[in-house]
């Protein structure tokens, strides 16, 4: 009886769990969702195990039917229409669930780090912002924002983007990527149909992390760190992590001026350093772009009645990393960008008089410097925190290290989003396999120090997305704006050899690249021009992808001839002839011969030619165009589009 009473309740709880099941669809499925027109779209999610789910369309009122696995997952491939809407799907294993307000059309997804994550409004404030978010009722322009997330692992689902998509308004735009929007704003006032953005990025990343480890693997620089963030524990991460830093610390301060002439000490002659006004990012103030070692010294006066007594050193929040010297004796270090110094002055160190702070910052990427607030800085005393003295101010400033010149320093493998395989796992991988036309990308910066395996690994991504998405997939990227001071001489460039891995990149099918080496800005590496970014991106879908017989490129070198003391390069996509921006002499030409040194070149145009000639070179075997972090240049075609950087010999 009651081995019966058992199996009839057992029943009745299945019955129940059947009964009231119900679909789970993952985070890229919501209402106001865009499927890719003319296409076999996936849909996917999961059901009760070992059950029939029926999906309807409401476009052609067709009825698709599968099975649920036994861990209870499902995929349907639905023939999309010609662009249109709005649609509804329903989806059923015994209880529904419907979408609603579907369009079809056109799906992109946008990628990259801050230049491509920067939105209109809150920090990005691009050109126009106001006026650009009041005008953006667009409601055939749908968006999703995939929120931050990393992973060790491929994950299923996405984590956080509770939102779904969002139509496109002044409402919903202000914080979405202006690239993004620009781009999909264009195409739809030239397309006419509906446009589906999915902006999945994430500020001062590397393209590593956005890539899957199956393809990292091929490459020998990154088998051993994709197996890392795969199989290690958090407490084994630490301590590698540790032994890293360690290493990459030594290996930092023996290279460093600074450390090698004592520069903490209070009798050095920092009579020839410049002035700084902290708190603040060194960026915004003497030092635009420049990530590595910087030195700051304030001298300050010690009362009589302090004399003996324990202090304390407070600096406020430090990006990234510091070592801190009190009158010549280090008193403290920190590594964190976000965790605030307090650091103690035991008594015997505290006499009467004039003493120096020494504080040795080191940033590795994005913004750096002692940035909290003036009532941070300050030296007190540890027992009456009443009587202190205030830090803020000018302090003398030099740096020592650029970070170009010092090795990539480690992070933890399992913390923050600069680790192999993490982004592809947490912010690619869930929205694997749905149904889009192509990708934007607007990457690089973080990877300038490293284009030699830039020029593999870009090219390594951009397959490796296709795997994911089909071979079909149309692949648009930013090259590199202009970005810190101009040089006076011809010189070698990070960010320059970086835009060449990018150029050749090219060779690639079914990719493009929009030249942004005229709307950069010295001072800031977020320009606000981000129009003309999402435009030029634009152009090149609309002519690649949708055939629309425009000019959507710049020049782009194509060959060289050496005749006599001349150089003449030939261009592709010089649309209407090339011309000199305001018909100004020829600017960013650069020339060499055998010894391999740049001189400035004169360049004239000749039909689809520049003729390039200096009297310093008699003998030329190869010339630079724009090979700069911030060049002078020039050279555009008829459609007014920008000449790309290059070099005609690596």
């Amino acid at each position: 009886m009651m081995k019966k009473l058992l199996q009839t309740t057992i029943f009745l709880l299945v019955g129940s769990l059947s009964l009231f099941a119900r679909i789970e669809l993952p985070k890229v499925f919501t209402d106001n969702l865009v499927l890719q027109q003319l296409a076999q779209a996936p849909i996917w999610g999961k059901a009760t195990p070992n059950k029939d789910v029926t999906l309807t369309t409401s476009w052609d009122k067709k009825t698709y039917t599968t099975r649920a696995d036994q861990a209870g997952k499902w995929l349907v491939k639905m023939q999309t229409p010609s662009a249109g809407g709005p649609y509804t799907i329903t989806i059923s294993d015994g209880k529904a669930v419907t979408l609603n307000n579907i369009l079809i059309g056109e799906v992109w997804i946008c990628s990259g780090q801050s230049n491509m994550e920067m939105p209109l409004a809150d920090w990005g404030k691009v050109n126009n912002y106001e006026q650009e978010i009041a005008a953006a009722t667009y409601p055939q322009i749908r968006l999703l924002h995939i929120d931050r997330r990393t992973s060790p692992l491929a994950l299923d689902d996405l984590q956080g983007t509770e939102s779904g998509w969002q139509v496109c308004s002044p409402a919903t735009i202000p914080l979405f990527s202006s690239v993004a929007y620009f781009f999909g704003r264009n195409l739809y006032q030239n397309l006419n149909v509906p446009i589906g953005l999915i902006n999945t990025s994430w500020g001062g990343t590397i393209a590593e992390a956005w890539t899957s480890g199956e393809s990292l693997e091929t490459m020998p620089d990154f088998n051993t760190q994709v197996q890392e963030v795969q199989v290690l524990s958090q407490e084994e991460n630490e301590k590698i992590y540790e032994l890293q830093y360690k290493v990459w610390k030594a290996a930092s301060i023996s290279a460093d001026l600074g450390s090698k002439g004592h520069w903490e000490n209070p009798g050095f002659d920092d009579s020839e350093w410049r002035k700084m006004s902290l708190p603040s990012h060194w960026e915004n103030n003497g030092l635009p772009g420049f990530d590595g070692v910087v030195w700051f010294r304030k001298t300050v006066e010690i009362p009589a009645a302090w004399a003996g007594k324990e202090l304390l050193l407070n600096l406020g929040k430090i990006d990234d990393s510091d070592i801190t010297y009190f009158d010549g004796v280090k008193v403290g270090e920190t590594n964190g960008y976000k965790v605030s110094r307090s650091y103690k002055i035991s008594a015997k160190q505290v006499k009467a008089g004039k003493v120096t702070i020494t504080v040795r910052v080191t940033d590795t990427g994005g913004e750096g410097g002692l940035y909290g607030t003036p009532s941070e800085l300050s030296l007190e005393l540890a027992a009456n925190k009443q009587e202190a003295i205030a830090l803020a101010g000018d302090w003398k400033f030099q740096e020592t290290i650029d970070k170009r010149q010092m090795r990539q320093a480690p992070s933890p493998l399992l913390q923050g989003p600069n680790h192999p395989t993490v982004l592809y796992n947490a912010m690619i991988h869930p929205i694997v396999p749905y149904a889009v036309q192509g990708a934007i990308w607007y990457q690089g910066e973080s990877n300038a120090d490293r284009a030699e395996q830039y020029r593999t690994l870009f090219p390594l991504l951009i397959q490796d997305w296709r795997k994911d998405f089909g071979a079909h997939l149309a692949f648009y990227f930013v090259q590199l704006a202009n970005f810190r001071g101009e040089k006076p001489q011809p010189t070698e460039s990070a960010w320059a050899e970086l835009r060449d891995a990018q150029l050749h990149t090219l060779t690639l099918e079914n990719t493009g690249m929009a030249v942004t080496i005229d709307i950069g800005e010295a001072a800031d590496i977020h320009p606000k021009n981000k129009q003309d970014v999402g435009l030029r991106l634009a152009l090149a879908a609309r002519a690649n992808t949708y055939k629309q017989n425009i000019a959507f490129s710049g020049p782009i070198y194509q060959s060289h001839k050496i005749v006599g003391n001349t150089i003449r390069v030939k261009f592709n996509h010089t649309n209407q002839g090339l011309k000199s921006k305001d018909n100004a002499p020829l600017k960013g030409f650069a020339i060499a011969g055998p010894d391999k040194k740049y001189y400035w070149g004169d360049a004239v145009i000749e039909g689809d030619e520049v003729v390039v000639t200096s009297p310093k070179v008699k003998f030329p075997t190869s010339v630079r165009y724009a090979w700069a972090d911030n060049p002078v240049c020039n050279l555009y075609n008829g459609a007014g589009l920008p000449a790309s950087p290059f070099q005609t010999v690596k």
